[in-house]
């Protein structure tokens, strides 16, 4: 409580005071008994002026947000959350502190800014005068559970109340705190009163943590207002087009007092309701449904594929179970392999392997596939089939198909005039058959087909190889019926030679399987090549046979390269199922994800193996704070080491190599359940759209640590702000009531708000700014086009990094993160103005459409860099603003003038001789050049967008906070938030 936080300053303690030479001096710090100013000690100065007037205090930062704290001497001592910063004084002086840790800066921090704003609003000391809205809510629940209307409850019953309220804690602990209670105030006995039931609650149920947040956004500290929570909403969790009605509809959702939700306040306890609710999901609500643009070819999505998924356990001793094929397509798996084999009773049925000790009759799957098919997901379902039985049992499996999913079956021939695949939109209910055909010539009711599919080496190490291999190798032939062959359409299975022969013979609705071992290989050595080999074809790519435990390959090996369908073993659970499982909700978990442009469009630079950022893509950087832990689990067979677990965070991001790091945080000693971390990571992302994030709960022990929880999410699907990671098991099942608190912050992305996928950067420039430029392909005419592009693509960067570096300035000395946005900068400044008897006139002139921050009088040397940064920074955008279009056109018809050569490419380079090699590094310059174009013109109309956004939260902030005047003329934020037309493909 702040009352705790402000006896803890009356106490006092050791802090390190920051001068601006950068050295550090220890000194005792307190806060006076009469609660007006804080005082340290020793000091050179007499002691009326080694103090600060708590009246004079303009702002309280946490970490390292002043030029003091963040000089390149001392940046590395001591971590963020160990410094705060006191700006006092009409002149906006800093007093930079370091403590021994996050916990005293939360004290001293919650405890100042209560005293700041307490100064104002209550004329009592805390704790004093009538009972908060709290402790009467929680009186009120005392007496509603007193129904002898004693005054007094058994404690069974009083545990039983807490742990109702607080669902996920432990009866033991509950137990316990009121055993000490009552030793505390000396009343034993198996009964308590309603002050020693109101005081447990306080003690259990208040996370420090959330007060703590609370505080900061709450206008009179006891709880938060509707403006105090529109506020929090806007600035910190990002969230657009809040209104108070919207506040009030939470209040009244999630306040447990009834004079809280008649009066429109929501105080501790309804604010760790709502941080804690599905409202408040780290899981963008928008990715809960299909969200993507679905009317794009087949090839261009990752198709959730099943390996295996009949099986229960591993790939020798497993036995076949019916349940795995409902389980799969229950988790919106699109693709499944059935591996046909001839059954004892003259019908065909289903192994995952020779091995397995029981069968599945073909007809009871197919049975319990058009049961399943779209209950999960409307999309179409992909049936592998992997045949292994006899021509007379494949007549069979073909009638059973036809019988029983009827019209659900694709069985239209494809377009021959057509490129590409259907979409999913177009194929919606429709079941595919991918499997081998009869060459065209063939009359028989049977044929033979080449055979290279997966199966055969386990039927080898089973001891049932193939009769019918042929002598000296060469590829494996098998006997196909008519009936069988006459069911595939757009998924006709054929062998994949190379690249160069698939770009001149390939067929769109022929489909190529690679084992892991293969595709592997080709990502490795030729990435670019499987790229584009992807853009026109689906790949399958399936487990080694090695794999006899039914272990996982890393999906992201081979997505990075774009390959549809990686099939996985869905009954074997671990990272790789994670990352699976994750990705995969990102649309709906309907199966289906679209890849990203840069891996679809016709002419596209791309590399998988890229170790840097990609053309026309702008890195995003990810702020994350791992804060504090609830309800965490004891790792299974954990017991030797009895209640006590240590846990620690792993952060891992998993996308192509340039992106792929981990961070770890300290692991919390001897924390019980609810362990606090409070520690900052960060990760630089350079394809955001392939990026996975996933957190790992792990108990630190000395034999080796364990697996507590896990969460794996896509990076596109995070919400910023602070939010609770719901918890899952290493099978991917809910941890009830286990969370991990975090913040979350996208400098890319407007402070929260779900800003552009690409735009402005919040990193500074470097100091050397670095141009992207086009590559020569070595053939003149085509180079010429692309040179005119030079000047554009220079101004382009400039224009941008100009308003970037002035943004990071401004935020600097505002006291902000390059993740907080503008509004959070004006009502910063608002805050100073505000805080002050004496405070200078500064006002915003809203009248303009670039409003002018303008100053009446003398102003503090702080506030006059900040008016200067301002400034700059409507400059900078004004240009942007003015210029954008222009230079756009510039960017966008070179690259126009560039697709131009691109049908007559091939001839330009037969007649300029290009062969080999150079012809290879031709072509990849072309798509570099059409890539960069096309990203820089996206980038600059994107920065564009989010300048204009920017005037539209100065106009809002200016507005709401009091500092604007001529308000009438407000940009209107339907004309400045036009939605972006995406650049054509």
């Amino acid at each position: 409580s702040t009352a705790a936080c402000i006896s803890f300053m009356l106490e006092g303690c050791e802090l390190k005071k920051v001068r601006s030479n950068s050295r550090m001096y220890s000194r005792f710090f307190i806060l006076d008994a009469d609660m007006r100013s804080v005082r340290w000690e020793p000091s050179k100065k007499d002691s009326e002026k080694a103090k600060i007037e708590i009246k004079s205090v303009k702002e309280v930062r946490v970490g390292k947000k002043t030029p003091v704290l963040r000089s390149n001497g001392l940046s590395d001592q001591f971590p963020d959350e160990c410094a705060f910063s006191i700006i006092y004084g009409d002149n906006y002086e800093s007093l930079d502190l370091v403590a021994s840790s996050a916990d005293v800066v939360s004290a001293w921090v919650m405890g100042l800014r209560y005293l700041v704003s307490y100064g104002k609003h209550t004329p009592e000391a805390p704790g004093t005068g009538h009972p908060s809205l709290r402790t009467s809510w929680i009186s009120s629940v005392f007496d509603l559970a007193d129904l002898e209307k004693s005054g007094r409850i058994p404690v069974s019953r009083a545990v039983q109340l807490i742990k109702a309220l607080n669902p996920g804690m432990k009866t033991s602990t509950i137990e316990l705190k009121f055993k000490e209670l009552q030793k505390a105030s000396e009343r034993p006995g198996t009964e308590v009163a309603c002050d020693l039931f109101v005081e447990a609650y306080c003690e259990l149920c208040t996370r420090p943590e959330i007060f703590f947040l609370l505080v900061q956004f709450s206008s009179n500290k006891e709880y938060l207002g509707l403006k105090d929570l529109l506020m929090f909403l806007e600035v910190e969790q990002g969230m657009e087009g809040v209104t108070e009605e919207k506040c009030l509809e939470i209040v009244g959702k999630y306040e447990p007092s009834k004079e809280g939700r008649e009066k429109g306040y929501l105080a501790i306890d309804g604010f760790t309701r709502y941080l804690l609710s599905a409202d408040c999901s780290i899981f963008d609500p928008q990715h809960r449904k299909v969200c993507q643009d679905m009317a794009q070819p087949l090839s261009h999505y990752y198709i959730s594929s099943a390996h295996s998924a009949c099986l229960l356990e591993d790939n020798f001793w497993g036995r076949s179970d019916i349940s795995g094929y409902i389980s799969a397509l229950g988790l919106g798996c699109r693709s499944i392999e059935l591996v046909l084999w001839d059954g004892p009773e003259g019908e065909p049925v289903v192994y995952t392997s020779p091995s397995a000790a029981s069968w599945v009759p073909f007809r009871a799957v197919v049975g319990l596939i058009d049961q399943h098919a779209f209950t999960a997901s409307a999309y179409p379902l992909i049936l592998c089939l992997v045949v292994r039985c006899s021509a007379a049992q494949q007549r069979l499996a073909a009638q059973c198909l036809r019988k029983t999913l009827g019209e659900k079956l694709y069985l239209e021939p494809p377009n021959p005039t057509a490129s590409y695949l259907p979409s999913p939109e177009q194929l919606k209910g429709r079941i595919l058959i991918k499997g081998k055909k009869l060459p065209p010539g063939c009359e028989d009711s049977e044929g033979e087909v080449s055979d290279e599919e997966e199966g055969w080496e386990l039927a080898r190490r089973l001891g049932q190889e193939d009769r019918e291999a042929p002598e000296g190798g060469g590829p494996r032939r098998v006997r196909l019926s008519r009936e069988l062959s006459e069911l595939v359409s757009l998924c006709q299975a054929v062998p994949f030679q190379d690249f160069e022969s698939s770009r001149r013979g390939q067929r769109y609705w022929e489909i190529c399987s690679f084992s892991e071992v293969e595709a592997g290989r080709f990502a490795n050595e030729c990435p670019a090549e499987l790229v584009s080999y992807n853009k026109r074809f689906l790949s399958r790519v399936y487990p080694s046979p090695m794999r006899i435990d039914a272990s996982n390959m890393n999906p992201q090996d081979f997505w990075k390269c774009g390959c549809q369908m990686v099939a996985m073993n869905y009954q074997t659970p671990g990272l790789m199922m994670d990352l699976n499982a994750g990705w995969f909700r990102q649309n709906g978990a309907c199966g289906y994800v679209l890849r990203p442009a840069i891996m679809r469009e016709e002419v596209s630079y791309f590399s998988a193996n890229a170790k840097d950022s990609l053309p026309g893509v702008p890195a995003q950087l990810l702020h994350l704070k791992v804060i504090s832990g609830q309800n965490l689990p004891k790792p299974k067979g954990s017991g030797a080491k009895g209640e006590v677990v240590e846990p620690y965070v792993c952060a891992e991001i998993h996308g192509i190599p340039a992106d792929c790091a981990e961070h770890r945080t300290k692991t919390a000693l001897q924390s019980g359940d609810n362990p606090v971390f409070d520690e900052s990571l960060e990760f630089q992302i350079n394809l955001p759209e392939l990026a996975v994030l996933r957190f790992v709960v792990l108990d630190d022990d000395y034999i080796g640590d364990e697996f507590i929880a896990q969460y794996t999410i896509p990076f596109e699907c995070l919400q910023p702000g602070y939010r609770h990671v719901p918890l899952q098991s290493l099978a991917g099942e809910p941890l009830p009531h286990a969370t991990l608190f975090v913040h979350v912050a996208i400098t890319d992305r407007r402070g929260g708000g779900k800003g552009h996928r690409r735009g402005l950067s919040g990193r500074r420039g470097r100091r050397v700014r670095e141009y992207t430029s086009t590559k020569a392909t070595g053939i003149k005419a085509i180079d010429e086009v692309f040179r005119a592009a030079t000047q554009p693509l220079r101004e382009a960067t400039d224009l941008r990094e100009n308003v970037q570096n002035a943004l990071v300035s401004f935020k600097e000395l505002c006291g902000l993160t390059p993740a907080a946005n503008m509004k959070q900068c004006i009502l910063t400044v608002a805050t100073w103005l505000l805080h002050s008897d004496s405070a200078p006139s500064v006002t915003l002139n809203l009248a303009e459409q670039y409003p002018p921050m303008e100053a009446q009088g003398p102003i503090p040397d702080l506030l006059r860099k900040v008016l200067t940064a301002y400034e700059t920074m409507i400059q900078t955008s004004r240009t942007l603003i003015e210029s954008a279009d222009v230079v756009y056109s510039k960017l966008i018809q070179a690259q126009q003038a560039g697709m131009d050569f691109h049908k007559e490419l091939h001839r330009i380079e037969a007649k300029e001789g290009l062969r080999g090699r150079k012809l290879q590094k031709a072509l990849e310059s072309f798509a570099w050049n059409i890539t960069v174009l096309k990203g820089q013109a996206d980038l600059l109309k994107h920065a564009k967008a989010e300048a204009l956004d920017n005037l539209w939260q100065i106009h809002n902030a200016g507005q709401s906070c009091g500092i604007g005047r001529n308000g009438s003329a407000s940009p209107e934020p339907s004309r400045l938030r036009v939605p972006l037309d995406p650049i054509p493909e």
